[in-house]
């Protein structure tokens, strides 16, 4: 007796979607399954229309692009063989992502500052001014010949400035050396030294506009008087004359005198009161 096989239940075939939704113009797998005893081609079909199509299998899956016209909504689709077995499933088509301009950061790039070099100007140090006080003369001096009167016109050759002249002694005898220092020439001027209207000494300033120069009076008188030197400026300086004291001499001589005077006279009124008698 023979037992009877029993039949084997087929699986109903099946389809899937993976990713299940997305926006039109992406991609997704199609699967399927259950689909037996048939040759031929597989077709995927969406909106009536074929989507993609694969060689047939039971099993298998294919990749396809969701129509890029489709407007947001849930669409079927379906999975059929040449058999004419199929199966169906959704996919829900979502609304395109929102559009990101993103625009590119703007740089700037601006120049390096350059600050200009910080030019120290250059530091002048001038030599001090050297102010000569000569003291009044302790003895009797006549007052300064007319000559000595300072000329506007001399005076006003230029400006002095830093220079200054400097006499070594304050007060001298008619006859006693007398040396001139000066400074602030031009180098290598020609200097004149005058006094009482007549040149009294000459010599040439050195690189440094320094000088040196003996005073010799062809004349003199006592008192006080300016020697001046010229070499395109002006620089004064005072000396007083004097002469020697001579009064304790004279003194001397006129008591003796007296002496020999009052002597003769009191001789005189002898002889005269002799003859009276």
């Amino acid at each position: 007796m023979l037992s009877a096989t029993p039949a084997v239940a087929q699986q109903a075939p099946s389809v899937s979607v993976s990713p299940s939704s997305g926006p039109a113009g992406s991609t997704a797998a199609f699967t399927w399954s259950g689909f037996y005893r048939c040759k031929g081609t597989m077709r995927i079909n969406w909106a009536g229309s074929v989507l993609a199509t694969a060689p047939w299998a039971a099993n298998g899956s294919v990749t396809a692009t969701i129509p890029a016209g489709s407007k947001p909504a849930t669409y079927s689709y379906t999975a059929t063989d040449e058999c004419g077995r199929s199966a169906f499933g959704r996919f829900t088509v979502t609304p395109p992502p929102p559009v990101t301009t993103t625009r590119p950061p703007v740089t700037t790039t601006q120049p390096p500052v350059t600050n200009p070099p910080v030019t120290t100007p250059p530091v002048t140090t001038r030599p001090p001014v050297i102010t000569t006080t000569t003291p009044p003369a302790t003895t009797t001096s006549t007052p300064p010949s007319s000559s000595e009167t300072p000329s506007s016109s001399t005076d006003a050759l230029t400006d002095p400035g830093d220079g200054v002249l400097v006499l070594d002694k304050e007060n001298i005898q008619p006859g006693d050396d007398l040396t001139a220092t000066g400074t602030g020439c031009p180098k290598g001027a020609n200097v004149t030294l005058r006094s009482l209207g007549q040149d009294v000494g000459q010599t040439v300033a050195d690189q440094d506009g320094n000088f040196r120069s003996p005073v010799r009076f062809a004349t003199i008188e006592p008192g006080r008087h300016k020697v001046r030197a010229e070499c395109g400026i002006v620089l004064v300086g005072n000396v007083d004359v004097t002469l020697s004291s001579s009064s304790g001499g004279t003194t001397g001589t006129l008591v003796v005198l007296l002496f020999f005077l009052l002597v003769g006279a009191a001789m005189l009124r002898r002889q005269f009161s002799g003859l009276r008698r």
